[in-house]
């Protein structure tokens, strides 16, 4: 991701621009990122895209399940070798 101050803004904002028209632009204030600059595109997915879901474990799918499941054969082998 390509880094630019607010005051190249001022003076080069329209390569700051086309460049975000391909690829996310940093915008920074005192060396701080402050803003990110991104397609519409991108960013019309972000925001359709939930943030969390949430399963019971009769309805997760199969992968979600499994790596659920994993995880928790692991935790109570791990409480086994400690007894």
């Amino acid at each position: 991701m390509k880094r630019y101050t607010f005051s190249d803004m001022n003076r080069v904002s329209g390569e700051i621009l086309e460049t975000a028209l391909f690829e996310p632009v940093a915008l920074t204030k005192r060396g701080k990122e402050k803003l990110v600059i991104i397609p519409a595109t991108q960013y019309r997915k972000l925001v359709a895209r939930p943030h969390a879901v949430a399963y019971t474990l009769q309805n997760a799918p199969d992968d979600v399940h499994g790596e659920l499941m994993s995880g928790l054969d692991a935790i109570l082998a791990d409480d086994d070798g400690r007894t």
